[in-house]
């Protein structure tokens, strides 16, 4: 008899995790794999921050930390939303949590009852989905192609909405495909959104400073009319090389805000102490200090996507942020490599691993069947390689 609850039985695990899980097994047997299945920088995390953790813990910062986060640190935040996004928050709008994905988890718990519909422009994070039923949300997935950048349109936003849409959660920078919403597109969501006041919108911006284009980072809660009904999320994780450190943070209206310090403090109170002091530095840092790493990531762009033109049956586009391709590979269902027939994505991508020995991410986890993620979060060595493996592998 399964004596675990309907809740976990019904959740999936995270593709990524899954996938860079599997990929540790085989490495464990012996077998050669490169991975470029996981959204994680390969840089190290930068010395002054590093420098900034050594001096916390010499100053004994070994205490419970205040539930939202210390006051200093929510003060970097604050600094950090008006400089980079001229967004103007208080202390009490903003909550500092264990990752931006607690912050997600959050928002949900906090915001969305049973039946409550939430749209989710596909590909999206992997992870929206299931946050959002276990909140007792219903996701309602909208279907966008390489054609619109995996973008979704304006149009198709207002198509999905009905009397039980509660929220909007997107990424811009988008993981998995990399594609950037400018002021303009948000605009013109926007329009849409302020027909219907009651909507709610979660924009996940973790991957802002990752943007390849010369325009400026826009945010939706920067948009005209939009601030009051937007919840930025962020943090660390991705321009700092911070994955492991813990660190996201919120900046939302006051009584949003206050419910996710409630939550929080029932499940796991206050954030690390010392990755918050570490946080400080980074936050109140110049973003122009990790320009080296976006730097290194475009050119490993440029390099995938032109490695990747030379295999047939790869569709991309061109993603103008974050560290991901987005490939439509459609072109492989039904046909046999190896004596495997590949039906769709997932079997594409664990035919990969088997035989090219290269973890990638199935699109089906992102909401669409049609594509992998390969992230190119790996030095140029590693992805040339894997790419000249997967081309062997298909030929």
């Amino acid at each position: 008899m399964n004596q675990l609850s309907d809740r976990i039985n019904n959740m999936s695990t995270s593709a990524t995790l899954a996938m860079a899980a599997k990929a540790r097994e085989l490495r464990a047997e012996g077998k050669d794999i490169i991975g470029l299945s996981l959204g994680e920088p390969d840089f190290n995390t930068p010395d002054f921050i590093k420098d900034a953790a050594i001096q916390a813990i010499n100053d004994n910062y070994n205490s419970y930390s205040p539930v939202d986060g210390y006051v200093d640190l929510k003060e970097a935040v604050i600094t950090k939303f008006k400089r980079d996004n001229n967004l103007t928050y208080t202390l009490p709008q903003i909550v500092v949590s264990t990752g931006a994905k607690q912050s997600l988890y959050n928002i949900a718990q906090v915001t969305i009852n049973d039946g409550d519909e939430v749209i989710l422009p596909c590909p999206y994070w992997v992870s929206y989905s299931d946050i959002v039923k276990v909140a007792g949300g219903v996701p309602v997935e909208v279907k966008t192609s390489i054609d619109t950048d995996f973008k979704m349109t304006a149009s198709q936003l207002e198509a999905a909405i009905t009397p039980k849409t509660k929220m909007l959660w997107f990424s811009s920078p988008c993981n998995p495909s990399g594609s950037l919403y400018s002021k303009e597109e948000l605009e013109s969501l926007a329009v849409v959104l302020k027909k219907h006041p009651n909507i709610y919108v979660v924009s996940d911006e973790i991957y802002e400073h990752i943007n390849y284009t010369r325009k400026p980072h826009a945010s939706m809660a920067g948009i005209d009319g939009m601030f009051n009904n937007t919840i930025t999320v962020n943090g660390v994780s991705k321009a700092f090389a911070m994955t492991g450190w813990r660190v996201g943070f919120i900046g939302a209206p006051d009584w949003i805000a206050r419910a996710c310090n409630k939550m929080q403090g029932q499940v796991t109170s206050g954030t690390n102490c010392i990755a918050q002091r570490a946080v400080i530095t980074a936050l109140n840092a110049e973003p122009s200090v990790v320009k080296y790493m976006i730097d290194e990531f475009k050119t490993r762009r440029d390099m995938v996507l032109n490695l990747l033109a030379d295999i047939e049956g790869f569709n991309t586009n061109t993603p103008e942020g974050a560290f991901y391709v987005f490939p439509n590979i459609s072109y492989f269902f039904g046909k046999t490599l190896r004596g495997k027939t590949i039906n769709n994505a997932t079997d594409f991508s664990l035919y990969l691993l088997e035989e090219a020995l290269v973890a990638t991410v199935t699109g089906e986890a992102f909401g669409n069947p049609d594509c992998i993620r390969i992230s190119y979060a790996a030095s140029q060595e590693q992805i040339k390689e894997a790419i000249k493996r997967i081309k062997a592998a298909l030929a």
